[in-house]
């Protein structure tokens, strides 16, 4: 019999070539995505692909390539509804929870939001397992489902299923368990994978920068904000970045529950973040605009405000929630169907000043060790625990006064955490500027 022809690539010549900084081969990432939906490429090669492209980088003719395999691993959604398919994707903060605000905002405005997103990386907390703290809800939803979900309730928040860019779910975890989650390259084609298999018409990206963001400075996340657009655009996605300020949590609180909590809060009018309130709206303004469903961006920041106010986004979001295994008296009786930690108590501040500095990535690696994120792949998630009720920068604050509240599964874990807050404030005697919410746009 003849031998059989050799594979055109092999992971470790691939390996090789990025390590040695050797552009990729035309159809090297193609086969080497293949390869992680298939198994093919063991965790160590995938693990080493990670490092040699966090280590050396890929052109922006790479960073396509590569965006492109991986959202050719699997099957392509294509759409027929009666309005444009729209969705937002954040490269990650503390007390960012605006997907769970902004996805049936959007649908009450008349678009349809197939939000594929992902779980915690990093010291970050992960839209799915914030939702999952709610009792039933599952995020593991096939192609079909997802396509009579949206028919019926306009959005939904499902993860990226093995049919949806599976060499992305396999690099995904990976990336979380070997430090290489701070790629321009592997965030671009991360996120971008997901969200072109989807289908959409229009995307709006916030990228954040500062303390508690992957990019610290806002030059580095503007760079991610060209590499993301360009290669968006590239692939004929119509979408817009905004460059937001992540030197303090976005919301008062970290932690799963806790930030739905803040959610169902801001949605049935109990009480408003204003930082949380103002960036859901600006985002979802630049997603109307990019759908035609706005005449520009404040026209669509507007029409979100109204939906908030009005309760809609409120009624979308009980849909979603029942759709996908919720309580379907959720938005209704929130309070009763959230897990609460068994110990709480409060950090006090040992000054009298004003918070000058908020250490908000020592926030999140708190919340992580609580058991509210993971330190290993296989970590189960406590979604109880966290942190809320956190004061803010340039706040006044007095001896005594609770800077943050810990919810945790043990004092042992309290007194953890307690100590680990000491570190995280700093507080001056006189009151610093608080940074702008929004720092620039890229189109």
């Amino acid at each position: 019999m003849p031998a059989e022809s050799a594979p055109a690539f092999e992971a470790r010549a691939i390996i090789a070539d990025l390590r040695a900084g050797v552009p990729p081969k035309p159809g090297a990432l193609d086969w080497f995505a293949r390869g992680l939906a298939s198994g093919e490429v063991s965790d160590a090669q995938a693990g080493a692909f990670a490092m040699a492209i966090c280590l050396n980088g890929l052109a922006d003719t790479g960073r396509l390539a590569l965006t492109r395999a991986m959202q050719n691993s699997g099957m392509q959604l294509e759409w027929d509804l009666p309005g444009p398919v729209l969705d937002k994707h954040s490269t990650g903060g503390i007390g960012d929870c605006v997907s769970l605000l902004l996805a049936p905002a959007l649908a009450a405005c008349g678009a349809y939001v197939p939000m594929i997103s992902g779980r915690g990386l990093g010291f970050t907390g992960g839209t799915l397992d914030k939702l999952e703290s709610i009792p039933g809800l599952r995020t593991d939803v096939t192609p079909g489902q997802l396509r009579d979900q949206l028919a019926r309730t306009r959005c939904a928040i499902i993860a990226a299923s093995k049919q949806i860019a599976p060499a992305d779910r396999r690099l995904y975890a990976i990336r979380d368990v070997t430090s290489t989650v701070d790629s321009i390259d592997l965030i671009t084609a991360s996120i971008l994978s997901k969200k072109l298999a989807a289908g959409l018409e229009g995307l709006v990206l916030d990228v954040k920068c500062g303390s508690g963001a992957f990019m610290k400075t806002e030059a580095e996340a503007r760079v991610l904000a060209q590499a993301l657009v360009a290669t968006a655009q590239g692939a004929g996605c119509m979408t817009t970045a905004l460059i937001t300020d992540m030197s303090q949590p976005l919301a008062n609180a970290a932690g799963n529950a806790l930030e739905v909590i803040a959610v169902m809060e801001t949605l049935t009018g109990m009480s408003v973040d204003p930082s949380l309130w103002d960036l859901t709206a600006a985002l979802g303004g630049e997603a109307l605009a990019l759908g035609g469903l706005a005449s520009d961006a404040a026209d669509g920041a507007a029409r979100i405000e109204q939906a908030l106010e009005s309760g809609a986004a409120a009624e979308y979001f009980g849909r979603m929630i029942a759709a996908q295994g919720g309580p379907a008296d959720f938005v209704d009786r929130w309070p009763d169907r959230l897990p609460a930690a068994p110990v709480m108590i409060d950090f006090p501040s040992p000054l009298n000043g004003f918070i000058t500095a908020i250490d908000t990535e020592a926030l999140g690696n708190i919340v992580v060790h609580l058991g509210g994120g993971r330190l290993r792949e296989t970590d189960r998630i406590n979604p109880s625990v966290g942190l809320s009720d956190l004061v803010g920068l340039g706040q006044a604050v007095e001896p005594g006064q609770p800077l943050a509240r810990v919810h945790a599964a043990t004092q042992a874990q309290a007194d953890a955490a307690l100590k680990q807050l000491a570190a995280a404030y700093t507080i001056g005697e006189s009151a610093a500027e608080e940074p702008p919410l929004i720092l620039g746009k890229i189109t």
